[in-house]
């Protein structure tokens, strides 16, 4: 008899989380290792919640467990880890207001921005567990040929600051799914959400299945480096997923890399121009700029650039900026001090390049890491603000001419993780969108995502796809059966 999915002596039925003590999971205990560090909240510039700094010692138990986990967890039928992750989805659903109120805290995010990312990630659980992965038969009077998907092995989350929780649940309930046990390595900006998760986890899975470690810088290294992880599941910068996929080369490692964007968005002549700026300001600004499909690139048609400037500049100057529980907030402060250092380059740069400045320019003083949303009327086409992604809300306004122009323009960058295109005529909005090179595009929407079909970059925003069928896929071999008759 296989063995079951909650075969980890807690009871199927939940238990209601702490929120004043954080700690690490290995092999389905709580573990809170040699020495402990504070978290930053970015509003306050104040220390947040205290939470273990793993040692590599630490790494190897949690390997040792895992990979012990794997033999029985992907002989736990496909129907039964689906059934434990919709479980687990219930529980984070009945923990949301716990979940929302740290994110606000330790991320910076406005509430209704937190309770809504625990909306998606619920979502995406459920969405991780409702895809099947059947096997494919083919025969003749010969032979029955088979392909099935097989787990890999162990697998390796690392999850970033902007989304702690959402996109610690993709990789969660992908890899669970599809029987591979999962170490999950939270930001060290954003550690407590992350360690919470997993703790909660701990009802529904059994010792090993799934474990989480907060630590240092050398926490990435060691995990990546280990020879026990199969897949390695990232999302990033560029520059260190490239360091990423280098090291997990070594050993031949699966990867799956989700990493940066420039999102052009192309606004055609033809829109109400009023409501369409309220969006892509919207689209461009939101959780502070900081979303890897958030709009970068504002490319508007010549005809109407002043005037859907002069629409938008009206429409940013009522969002507000503040504290994430502040009643009306809709910008909270960038997450952390190296980010924000980061985007303070970009209002160097503009006030060097004397750049015109549509709207903001100017930073507040005080505690907290706060920007003001800033669009800059175009800027040259080979500045930084056009070329880089600053991750947080400055953005460049830009012109064109031609269709061809503004799809040749929305091309010209090394990204190429999303786009979108806008427009009053739905025939020629979607033709155009068929030639944006990007893993996603819409059409008179942007930053929709769907957990029944694949999500991923192309060109140097990454490599392999979360979600959908495609995503399952990632955490599996597959292996093709010649069966005689």
């Amino acid at each position: 008899m296989a063995p079951s999915a909650t075969s980890n002596g807690h009871s199927n039925g939940t238990s209601k989380l702490s929120w004043d003590s954080f700690h690490n999971t290995i092999d389905g205990k709580p573990d809170n290792a040699k020495s402990s560090r504070h978290g930053i909240n970015p509003a306050t510039e104040e220390n947040s919640s205290t939470v273990p700094v793993a040692s590599q010692e630490d790494v190897d138990r949690a390997m040792v467990a895992a990979k012990k986990a794997f033999k029985t967890w992907s002989a736990v039928p496909y129907a039964e880890r689906q059934k434990a992750v919709r479980a687990f989805a219930d529980a984070l659903e009945a923990e949301k207001e716990g979940f929302a109120k740290l994110l606000t805290k330790e991320q910076g995010k406005p509430i209704m921005f937190a309770q809504m990312e625990i909306d998606a990630a619920v979502s995406w659980l459920r969405g991780a567990a409702s895809h099947d992965l059947p096997e494919e038969r083919f025969e003749d009077d010969e032979k029955i040929l088979l392909v099935r998907y097989t787990p890999l092995g162990v697998a390796v989350g690392i999850v970033p600051w902007n989304f702690p929780i959402l996109l610690a649940c993709g990789k969660i309930g992908m890899s669970l799914v599809t029987g591979n046990p999962i170490i999950i390595k939270p930001s060290p900006f954003t550690p407590a959400g992350g360690l919470k998760l997993v703790e909660l986890g701990q009802q529904f899975f059994p010792p090993g299945v799934l474990q989480g470690l907060s630590g240092d810088d050398n926490l990435g290294i060691w995990l990546v480096e280990h020879e026990t992880p199969a897949k390695i599941s990232f999302t990033g910068s560029t520059a260190t997923g490239k360091k990423v996929m280098a090291s997990a080369s070594k050993t031949l490692k699966r990867v799956t890399l989700e990493l940066g964007g420039k999102d052009p968005a192309i606004i055609l002549d033809d829109v109400n121009i009023e409501e369409v700026a309220a969006k892509i300001a919207t689209y461009a600004f939101l959780n502070s700029g900081q979303i890897c499909i958030a709009i970068k690139r504002i490319y508007v048609h010549e005809k109407i650039i002043d005037e859907f400037r002069d629409a938008m500049v009206r429409y940013t100057k009522t969002l507000k900026l503040g504290e994430g529980n502040e009643e009306g907030v809709f910008l909270g402060p960038i997450q952390n001090k190296m980010q924000y250092d980061r985007v303070q380059g970009f209002f160097d740069d503009a006030k060097k390049e004397k750049m015109n400045i549509a709207v903001g320019g100017v930073n507040p003083s005080g505690k907290g890491y706060y920007i003001t949303p800033t669009i800059v009327d175009r800027p040259a086409e080979d500045s930084r603000l056009v070329l880089e992604e600053p991750f947080g809300p400055i953005v460049p306004l830009l012109s064109f001419s031609t269709d061809d122009e503004a799809i040749e323009k929305a091309n010209n960058t090394h990204y190429g993780l999303g786009g979108s295109i806008w427009s009053s005529n739905l025939e020629r909005a979607n033709k155009l969108a068929m030639k944006i090179e990007a893993g996603t595009v819409w059409v008179n929407t942007h930053t929709d995502l769907d957990p029944r079909v694949p999500f991923g970059g192309h060109k140097h925003s990454g490599m392999g796809a979360e979600n959908g069928t495609a995503g399952l896929k990632s955490y599996c071999n597959s292996q093709t059966l010649f069966l005689k008759k």
